[in-house]
C-alpha cells in the first residue's frame, strides 16, 4: 500500500505554514511591529489602505496618512482606536496616535 495521500507527523509543511512561522520568529519586538501586526485588523481594510503606523517613540504611534482629510479623520477617531488597539496587545502601551499626511498609500 502506497504511503501517498496519508499524512505523516513527519511529513513536508505548507509552504504558508512554514513561512508564517519564519515571519513569527523574524518579527520584530518592538511596539511598532506589534501595532503593525494588529492595525489592519483593528482599524478596517478602508482605513488601512489610507494609513499605517511607520514609527513609535515612547508609546506615540506616529500614523502615516495618503492626504490631510485622513490624517484629521484618525485625529478624531483616536480615542476609538486606542481603545481597540491597547484591548488588542492586553496592555496600554499605545498612549497617543500622531497623525500626519504624507502621501504614503498602503498595500
Amino acid at each position: 500500500m502506497s504511503s501517498f495521500g496519508r499524512s505523516s507527523p513527519r511529513g513536508p509543511r505548507s509552504l504558508a505554514e512554514a513561512f508564517g512561522t519564519l515571519t513569527d520568529e523574524l518579527r520584530p519586538d518592538t511596539l511598532l511591529a506589534d501595532v503593525q501586526r494588529i492595525w489592519a485588523a483593528t482599524v478596517g481594510e478602508a482605513i488601512a489602505e489610507q494609513a499605517q503606523p511607520t514609527g513609535e517613540r515612547a508609546g506615540v504611534v506616529t500614523v502615516s496618512c495618503a492626504a490631510s482629510v485622513w490624517a484629521q479623520e484618525l485625529d478624531l477617531m483616536a480615542p476609538q482606536i486606542l481603545t481597540k488597539l491597547n484591548t488588542a496587545l492586553g496592555d496600554g502601551a499605545v498612549r497617543r496616535l500622531r497623525c500626519v499626511a504624507t502621501g504614503h498609500r498602503g498595500g
